[in-house]
């Protein structure tokens, strides 16, 4: 080879491909089917450290697991259902999804705070934030949820 030859760099290979045994693994302990639009988009879901909206999934799946967007939608409503991931209004009307803490004894309420940039948008869910806060509503108020979100700048944006 010549010092001037090009050399094609490797294919970065997706991080959502080391999680495929483990979101197997939790599909699984649902009962429900196992198909591979599932696995590869909670895949997808568990590699990620922010919320992702339905095309942020199907983007990232497109080149090794190409699957419709119909077909993303529907996988990620049923991880919602089946209280794997979590759905999470954005400012911007967009659904994004995240996984739950496995571990978490809150996850079929789904009731922490978010943390969303200012800068590029992200949301993150915000486990540590005690989910017990100290307030009085009218008499007669009745909450089904709570919804706290902070925002600011984050980790990456800072």
């Amino acid at each position: 080879m010549t010092p001037h030859a090009k050399t094609k760099a490797p294919p970065e290979t997706p991080a959502y491909l080391s999680r495929i045994p483990e979101a197997e693994a939790a599909i699984r302990r649902t009962a429900d089917r196992l198909t591979q639009p599932r696995v590869a988009v909670l895949a997808c879901l568990m590699s990620l450290d922010h919320a992702a909206s339905h095309f942020d999934v199907a983007q990232a799946l497109a080149k090794h697991h190409p699957i419709d967007r119909v077909t993303v939608y529907r996988v990620l409503e049923w991880l919602v259902e089946v209280g794997i991931a979590h759905r999470i209004a954005g400012d911007d009307r967009v659904w994004r999804f995240m996984i739950n803490d496995p571990n978490a004894s809150i996850v079929p309420h789904h009731q922490h705070a978010h943390f969303t940039c200012n800068t590029c948008g992200q949301t993150f869910c915000l486990d540590d934030v005690p989910n017990k806060l100290n307030f009085r509503l009218p008499v007669g108020f009745k909450p089904s949820e709570v919804d706290l979100k902070f925002r600011g700048l984050c980790l990456h944006c800072t």
